[in-house]
């Protein structure tokens, strides 16, 4: 599995870069995986030579979402992703934004969702002073983890 430490994979990255490979970040929590999330990752994929996505991990996804969430733990998240074709490694992090996976990871592109303006993508600031790019992709419309969550509760909640 390519699910590594961030100070494990920085040097693996590092690797890479310098025969020639761009490395494409992106972050989330990427709790319950649907067609939304699988769209965006295809679409980070397409900006380089591979894609790293770093997971929020459980306690910082409590911090932020509230106790409930995660409904699945770090460990699975990440399996799902690499199960997906586009998705190259992952990694976690611990704090609540993903400015220090960012520092040490050292990435030639940043991507987030059209829901973040490009100069408010935490990080981008590092990649930019590194020569490299930040940008943001099209969120698909309906497509989420809470709308999940709303229609089982709606359809099955009942019972």
């Amino acid at each position: 599995m390519n699910h590594f430490e961030p100070s494990q994979l920085a040097p693996i990255l590092q690797k890479l870069q310098s025969q020639g490979k761009k490395v494409v970040f992106t972050n989330g929590v990427f709790d319950l995986l649907h067609l939304g999330h699988v769209t965006y990752l295809q679409e980070a994929r397409k900006q380089g030579d591979l894609l790293v996505v770093a997971l929020n991990s459980d306690a910082s996804v409590r911090r932020i979402k509230g106790p409930l969430k995660p409904l699945l733990p770090l460990e699975e998240r990440a399996e799902m992703l690499l199960a997906l074709s586009c998705v190259d490694y992952t990694t976690f992090f611990e704090e609540d934004n993903p400015y220090n996976v960012i520092k040490t990871l050292q990435p030639d592109v940043l991507i987030k969702g059209g829901d973040w303006a490009i100069d408010k993508i935490i990080g981008g600031d590092l990649v930019v002073a590194r020569g490299g790019r930040v940008a943001n992709i099209p969120v698909v419309e309906g497509r989420s983890t809470t709308n999940l969550i709303q229609m089982v509760v709606e359809r099955y909640g009942k019972k």
